[in-house]
């Protein structure tokens, strides 16, 4: 068995307690629908379109997973289990998992910056079962999505959302992954208290004006530039 192989398997033992073995992994819906999707992203990459939609119909229909050729994913992603929708420009990092009935979709075809109209994963993320993560927004390193939450802002690296909209939850955020993976739920914090998750909610917020803030700034700022740019070419001009 090729070592690259193994290491992937491997890794889904270490969030899996159910497998038995290395082949009975290779059972699993989502392993053979990550494969499949490899094969349609190539072809997708090659402007072989309708080939790689014919390989995403014929996966789909064996494994209920449903990964749009375009979609970018890393190494070591998990699904565990079927009915799970990603979206063409939704970006997966490594070592991210994903439980049953989640989409990763848009909100409308207008919703989007440059194109991208699907969510951003990045690395060891973990979403619940049936959890609707939607838009161009970012889900933060070590993030965690809570089963049913329906996710439409940008998540802070290392918090916990839960609910309808997604809230932080009593648990700290913004902290580094821990190194221990957490399947089927979330351990909390011995301290926390209402204050506490008040607090995790208004950082959230004040991260997400800030990146606000950081856009129209670049925004701006490239404004500035073209106005001077404009005014050195009627300089040109008039000389």
């Amino acid at each position: 068995m090729p070592s690259r192989l193994v290491a992937y398997i491997d890794s889904i033992r270490a969030r899996d307690p159910a497998p038995r073995s290395r082949a009975e992994v290779l059972t699993y819906p989502g392993v053979w629908a990550l494969a499949g999707h490899r094969v349609a992203h190539r072809l997708f990459r090659a402007r072989m379109f309708l080939m790689a939609r014919i390989v995403n119909h014929v996966t789909r229909g064996w494994t209920a997973i449903d990964i749009h050729p375009g979609a970018t994913i890393g190494r070591n992603f998990f699904i565990d289990h079927g009915f799970v929708v990603i979206g063409e420009t939704a970006q997966i990092g490594d070592d991210v998992t994903i439980y049953q009935c989640v989409t990763l979709g848009g909100t409308s075809p207008d919703n989007g910056v440059a194109g991208k109209r699907h969510p951003t994963l990045l690395d060891g993320a973990i979403v619940g079962s049936g959890a609707q993560v939607l838009g161009p927004i970012t889900v933060g390193r070590g993030a965690r999505i809570g089963a049913n939450a329906v996710v439409t802002r940008d998540v802070p690296d290392g918090a916990v959302m839960v609910g309808i909209p997604a809230r932080p939850t009593m648990v700290e955020g913004g902290v580094a992954p821990r190194p221990d993976f957490l399947p089927y739920g979330t351990k909390c914090s011995e301290t926390f208290d209402p204050v506490t998750q008040k607090t995790e909610l208004l950082r959230c917020e004040v991260e997400q004006l800030r990146k606000r803030l950081d856009a129209l700034l670049a925004e701006q700022a490239d404004g500035k530039e073209a106005d001077r740019s404009r005014d050195r070419d009627r300089d040109r001009g008039r000389a």
